[in-house]
């Protein structure tokens, strides 16, 4: 959960990024940005590779995308299935949030399946429309 850490964190630290993780989920944004301001990792990763951003995205949470972004987080960290935030935003079709993540410097061809790919598999001409600018 760290981002090369081979040491084992300690229960009282794994505690600490559960809570965060489900801040970026719930959409708690001052909560989460909080933690981040006090020296959390906007790029923190969880077990599957999902970072907070990617879980904001997907859960919907405008908000918090772009709070991590403008705290340094990473728009095209892919997660260990290859998946990348704007596609899941794409996936979840949530155009205020694909409008941030593409604002934030994130690559529309990224992962697999892209998040062009993905609008195309959905048919979701406008999230497809926002992709190709």
């Amino acid at each position: 959960m760290t981002e090369a850490d081979d040491a084992a964190p300690s229960p009282e630290l794994q505690d600490l990024w559960n809570r965060v993780f489900g801040f970026a989920r719930t959409g708690e944004t001052e909560t989460l940005l909080a933690y981040v301001d006090a020296g959390i990792s906007a790029n923190l990763t969880n077990h599957k590779g999902d970072s907070l951003v990617m879980l904001a995205a997907y859960y919907g949470h405008r908000d918090v995308v772009a709070g991590l972004l403008e705290r340094g987080a990473d728009p095209n960290r892919l997660n260990d299935r290859n998946q990348s935030p704007l596609a899941g935003a794409v996936f979840k079709s949530e155009p205020e949030i694909v409008r941030v993540l593409l604002d934030g410097g994130a690559d529309a061809t990224a992962g697999t399946p892209s998040a062009v790919d993905t609008a195309r598999m959905f048919g979701n001409t406008e999230l497809l429309a926002l992709l190709e600018r």
